[in-house]
């Protein structure tokens, strides 16, 4: 490569002269003629050539103009007609690709389309249509994917008018699989069908949805569904807060007393434990479901268990569901028990949803900044291109 080519990082360029009075003006024309594009062969006629301007990056606040002499080749072999190529510059393109994909990664960092309109001496729209361009081609390096064999599979609010929409996850690799609208089989039917490689999916990851079980039964029929943990302890907290409330209400706005009936019993200090356990000794039904509440945390914690391991403890864990059916808290111990085999299955998995639920943070963030989304599409492309893509970005 040339010195020429170094600086302006287009290989095989000479330079002819530069003008840098109001802007940054650059003569350039190759240093060798390239083989036919038809045939290979290395003998051409210079039949005629014209002068092409092209933007080209940025030096300090100016933008480079590159202005190339192109000459039109006949091939001396099969007689046909080419123009000169140049790397990194398409065919009819009025900018190189190391321009628009500045203007692109500038972009997607957060500056405007009208900032960037005076900066770089390009309308909104074509900083628009450029960004579109290379989320779009961003999405076709993932297009074709199978389904991972880790998936996970939660809701996320998308507008008001339009609803939900539901979010497929590799839990494996830590990237989302794709961004579907609506929350229900029916909605959701059309595109499950069309999805390849269901049969290679081992794990399905979920809430204690029914919607999202009947559809991981039907759609994914070698998966093993495992729910998430966060969300099991989350609807026994709520039981037992609700049944707390409707035995002392006054007690239940205590801010102080709320904060330890949250928390893990071993998370608790002796001082702490001794103040939960004076107020529970005048309420003893309300004292007897809290310590079942720690015995019944105590399952829902495990994780990564041996099968023979886990035999011994699902025998316990029926026990103590079978005491809470004659409680209080029979509602919960119906749940946990409709809920058996994906809460057993937490024992031995240790995957979770919180990965799903990081990339809804995102996705929420991809949202605030465009000031929300109309057009769901365009929405489902902003995220597969920040949350699933790999990072490698294709200049050519």
């Amino acid at each position: 490569m040339s010195l020429a080519g170094t600086i302006i990082d287009i290989p095989e360029l000479q330079i002819e002269r530069i003008d840098q009075q109001k802007s940054l003006e650059v003569w350039a024309s190759p240093t060798q003629r390239p083989l036919c594009k038809h045939c290979q062969h290395e003998h051409l006629h210079i039949k005629a050539t014209h002068r092409r301007t092209v933007k080209h990056t940025r030096l300090g606040n100016k933008v480079m103009a590159l202005h190339l002499r192109v000459p039109k080749y006949r091939c001396l072999k099969c007689h046909r007609y080419f123009r000169h190529p140049f790397v990194g510059i398409r065919p009819r393109y009025r900018a190189s690709e190391a321009y628009r994909l500045e203007v692109f990664e500038a972009h997607d960092g957060g500056i405007t389309q009208r900032k960037l309109s005076l900066t770089h001496r390009i309308s909104a729209a074509t900083v628009e249509r450029w960004y579109q361009h290379r989320i779009l081609l961003r999405r076709s390096e993932m297009a074709g994917n199978p389904c991972p064999q880790v998936l996970g599979i939660d809701e996320h609010f998308f507008t008001r008018k339009k609803g939900y929409a539901t979010t497929f996850v590799d839990l494996k690799n830590h990237k989302v699989f794709d961004v579907k609208l609506g929350r229900s089989e029916s909605s959701l039917r059309h595109y499950l069908q069309g999805v390849e490689g269901k049969e290679q999916v081992q794990v399905v990851v979920m809430d204690l949805s029914e919607t999202y079980r009947s559809i991981a039964r039907r759609y994914f029929p070698n998966a093993k569904i495992v729910a998430d943990r966060f969300h099991v302890v989350r609807l026994i907290n709520q039981h037992f807060l609700k049944l707390w409330q409707q035995h002392d209400q006054e007690g239940r706005k205590n801010r102080g007393l709320l904060s330890l009936m949250r928390r893990h019993k071993w998370h608790l200090s002796d001082e702490q434990h001794a103040r939960l356990m004076n107020y529970l000794a005048d309420w003893p039904v309300l004292r007897e479901l809290y310590l079942a509440k720690q015995r019944l945390m105590r399952f829902i914690l495990l994780k990564t268990l041996r099968v023979r391991k886990m035999r011994g403890k699902l025998a316990q864990y029926l026990v103590l569901l079978k005491q809470l059916q004659d409680s209080p808290l029979h509602a919960l111990a119906k749940t946990l028990l409709s809920w058996m085999e994906p809460i057993v299955a937490m024992w031995r998995f240790n995957k979770s949803n919180g990965i799903t639920e990081g990339f809804h943070n995102k996705m929420e963030m991809i949202s605030r900044r465009a000031y929300g989304f109309r057009n769901f599409e365009n929405y489902r492309l902003r995220v597969l291109a920040h949350c699933g893509w790999d990072g490698i970005v294709n200049r050519v």
